[in-house]
């Protein structure tokens, strides 16, 4: 298939029933299975993103912009259903209205996040009729500075997520305030208090998001990492879909990818793994507990590591080799020019684009690699793997058919 970008699957997922508690606070939820058993066998809490904060933040600050009265704690609606509710840590009304601002306190639950226990403030100012919703970097918000990231050069580094809950929440202000035809023409400067410092170590500078951090997520809970304790969950994710007969499994990195398996292959909740950065463990397992067909779907990028023959997808410990998309790319046709924009590239996503402008299937050929990879870890298991990858919108933007042990490995991974 050429390298252009696809449809995004737009379809509703399965979600862990996460129940962060601290600065949010939900009712309990059951887990039925799949991504949301692996979330309970952890024992880990979860938390919020900062993009709930912000959500949050801006929620409240909007309507005492509009209402003259901030409430406290403020509650919304995640992507998934979920509402939790959030306590100002700040709030601040300026003489006539004129500015609100409001503050909430990031809780990671028990994920190692540099961001937890970050204030995350929300400041909203009236702009004229028409004007929509306009974000702004405030201190410790980053600017984007390079392409290749799912956000203009000079846009504030709020992410598209993000922005989207922010947009929903503030009509419904604005709507309650002034009528059913009311918009919300409104500034929102979303900012991080110590921001920049923080984000010194995370890998913004490297991607060129300069000034601060990036209000991140997709589903506005934090999954809690441990290794071996998602990896245990991992293998007990297994034993359930192996125990209900299931056949056909998905090991997806990520709530996204997971929509997309379950789009395509109309796979139910127990089938599903929430496999993470741990495709090693994922596969190590199934070699020896095997099911008849895994499907392995995630980002492009991470998926470009496993074509690289890392099994350990976290960024802290494999990083994407734009030298080795650059040898793929010409194993695609790519000619020696864009070779070598595809080894200079600033992400993994701005190497697709490239390849994508040029009718290089670069997406299929790591897709093809990354399940080529995944049978030599499954040593012979009779299991037979396909592989999906996509971009942040949830866009396939790379597919391998399944291969099975017998099939020839042609082409083989690049070394």
């Amino acid at each position: 298939m050429a390298g252009g970008l696809r449809r995004a699957w737009d379809v509703g997922s399965s979600v862990a029933e996460a129940q962060p508690q601290g600065t949010g606070r939900q009712g309990t939820g059951k887990a039925a299975g799949g991504r949301s058993a692996q979330l309970a066998h952890t024992g880990l809490r979860p938390g919020w993103t900062t993009g709930a904060c912000a959500t949050a933040a801006s929620t409240a600050a909007y309507t005492a912009l509009l209402g003259g009265e901030f409430p406290d704690p403020v509650t919304i609606t995640l992507p998934k259903g979920q509402t939790p509710s959030f306590a100002l840590a700040v709030e601040e009304l300026a003489p006539g209205r004129t500015a609100a601002m409001a503050g909430v306190v990031k809780d990671a639950g028990d994920d190692p996040d540099v961001t937890h226990g970050a204030l995350v403030r929300a400041t909203v100012r009236p702009l004229p009729a028409g004007s929509g919703v306009v974000f702004r970097a405030g201190p410790g918000v980053g600017t984007v500075t390079r392409p290749g990231l799912p956000l203009d050069v000079g846009e504030p580094a709020v992410n598209p997520v993000p922005r989207q809950m922010m947009r929903e929440h503030l009509a419904r202000v604005a709507e309650r305030y002034g009528g059913a035809e009311a918009a919300a023409d409104i500034e929102v400067e979303i900012s991080v208090d110590h921001g920049e410092e923080i984000a010194r170590s995370t890998w913004n500078p490297r991607l060129g998001i300069l000034g601060g951090l990036s209000i991140l997520g997709t589903t506005g809970i934090v999954v809690p990492y441990s290794c071996s304790a998602w990896i245990d969950s991992i293998r007990r994710g297994v034993d359930v879909a192996r125990a209900a007969g299931r056949r056909h499994v998905a090991g997806c990195t990520g709530s996204t990818s997971e929509k997309v398996a379950v789009a395509l292959h109309h796979l139910p909740e127990d089938a599903l793994l929430d496999m993470g950065d741990f495709a090693g463990a994922v596969l190590k397992y199934i070699r020896r507990h095997p099911v008849e067909r895994l499907t392995i779907c995630g980002g492009f990028a991470k998926l470009s590591k496993l074509a690289a023959g890392h099994l350990d997808l976290h960024s802290a410990r494999s990083q994407v080799d734009k030298g080795f998309l650059a040898e793929l790319a010409r194993r695609g046709g790519a000619d020696e020019a864009l070779a070598r924009a595809v080894a200079e590239a600033n992400t993994g996503l701005a190497a697709l684009q490239l390849c994508a402008a040029a009718d290089v299937p670069l997406g299929d050929l790591v897709a093809a690699t990354a399940r080529d990879e995944s049978l030599a870890v499954l040593r012979g298991a009779p299991v037979a793997v396909d592989v999906i990858c996509i971009d942040r919108a949830g866009m396939v933007v790379g597919r391998a058919e399944p291969r099975g042990p017998g099939d020839a490995r042609q082409p083989g991974p690049l070394r």
